[in-house]
Parts: C-alpha cells; sequence; structure tokens
C-alpha cells in the first residue's frame, strides 16, 4: 500500500508524477497549504510539518529526494533510477538533488508574491535577487543539455529518468517567477517533460492552485 500526502503546486508534485511515471498503485491524500500541515497526526509523517509524506508499507518517508531514491530502487531501479555502481549514478543523484537548488528560490518568491499578506512584508530587491537566481538555474540545465552534445533529450545520455523528473518539477514551479527565454534547449528539454502524459495527470485542478496567476514579476525597485 503506497499513500502520498500532497499539496497542489508544492514539491509533493515531484512524487505524484514519479508515481504516475511508474504505473504503481496508490492513493493521494490532499491537503490545503496552511497550518493543518502541524496537525500532531500529520506530524508523525512528517517531523516538520511539511509534503510530501510517503506511507510506503507502514513506514513514513519525508524529502522528496529522499522518496524519489526509495521509489526508484524498489520499482525502477534501471530505468527510472540508477542503482549503485551504474556508470550514471552520480550524474543521476545529482540531478535528482540539483532540484532543491532550483525549489529554495522559488520558495522564497512564493512567500514574496503569495504568502506574505501585506505589501510592505514584501521586498523588491529580493525579488529580482531570487528571480535572477532561478536565471542561474536554468543556465545550468542548459549548459548540462549543451554539454551532452546534439540531440540531448534528457539529463542523462541513458534517457529519461528520475533525475527529469525532479528537475523539471522544479522548473515548473520556477517557471510562475522566471522564464526559459534565452535558454532553448532547457526549453525544448522542459517541453518534452510536460507532454508526458504522467506530467499532466500531476497538474492539479484548477480549484486547487496555490498560485492565482501564471506569472510574477519582481517588482520594480524605487
Amino acid at each position: 500500500m503506497i499513500t502520498l500526502h500532497h499539496c497542489p503546486q508544492t514539491r509533493s508534485m515531484r512524487s505524484l508524477w514519479l508515481l504516475h511515471e511508474l504505473g504503481v498503485e496508490f492513493d493521494v491524500v490532499t491537503h490545503a497549504f496552511g497550518k493543518n500541515l502541524r496537525d500532531p497526526d500529520y506530524l508523525n509523517r512528517s517531523f516538520a510539518g511539511r509534503v510530501p509524506a510517503l506511507e510506503l508499507d507502514g513506514q513514513s518517508i519525508f524529502e522528496t529526494g529522499a522518496i524519489t531514491e526509495v521509489l526508484c530502487e524498489r520499482f525502477s531501479p534501471d530505468t527510472l533510477g540508477r542503482p549503485a555502481g551504474h556508470p550514471e549514478r552520480a550524474d543521476w543523484l545529482v540531478w535528482v538533488h540539483f532540484a532543491e537548488t532550483i525549489s529554495q528560490h522559488t520558495a522564497a518568491l512564493t512567500q514574496q508574491h503569495v504568502a506574505l499578506r501585506e505589501d510592505h512584508m514584501r521586498s523588491p530587491i529580493v525579488m529580482k535577487l531570487e528571480a535572477a537566481r532561478i536565471g542561474k538555474c536554468f543556465a545550468a540545465i542548459e549548459a548540462r543539455l549543451t554539454a551532452l552534445g546534439t540531440p540531448a533529450q534528457y539529463l542523462l545520455e541513458g534517457g529519461f529518468s528520475a533525475a527529469d523528473i525532479s528537475v523539471g518539477q522544479a522548473v515548473y514551479m520556477a517557471r510562475f517567477f522566471a522564464t526559459l527565454d534565452g535558454f532553448p534547449k532547457a526549453a525544448a528539454w522542459y517541453e518534452r517533460l510536460t507532454a508526458r502524459d504522467a506530467f499532466q495527470a500531476s497538474l492539479p485542478d484548477a480549484d486547487q492552485r496555490l498560485f492565482p496567476q501564471a506569472f510574477f514579476a519582481p517588482w520594480p525597485m524605487e
């Protein structure tokens, strides 16, 4: 039995997409994004009160990188995963966890544009800096795809993997605050990912979205 605790348009979408790609049976418990995650019952599953939390055979696992490694090792070690000893193992781990580099900047911008309720709490400087840092992350993806040569379809030479899922979901979130303009290889890679049925299945319904608009530009600095 697999149960994913999920909030739409958060990091838990990464685990949801992976589960759809794996084709395993699972249940989803959808939570609102708020203080309800501090409920004692939920804190028994995720000690920091964050999503995702994955219940697998009576054990609760949190942190998307850990969830990705556990699920791939169990259900798809040689396709979506790269097992220990595989020549792409190190690169797979690098890109699975690079997703969090992108996500930390997206989280800062989500706080600035969405979570903070009063304009005086928001900082145009933080908005500009964090959006620029996302741009640096997009440049890193572009550099990776360029280094792999033409045509580079995915982040690993061996083909589509959970590394693409992890980074692709992070880019999905980051694009609320920065564009892929100027990164043609990354844009083509992202378009391939978002056309996948499993990605589409992980998207929220219109009434579940955390973000009320499609793009948030940094505020101009006075």
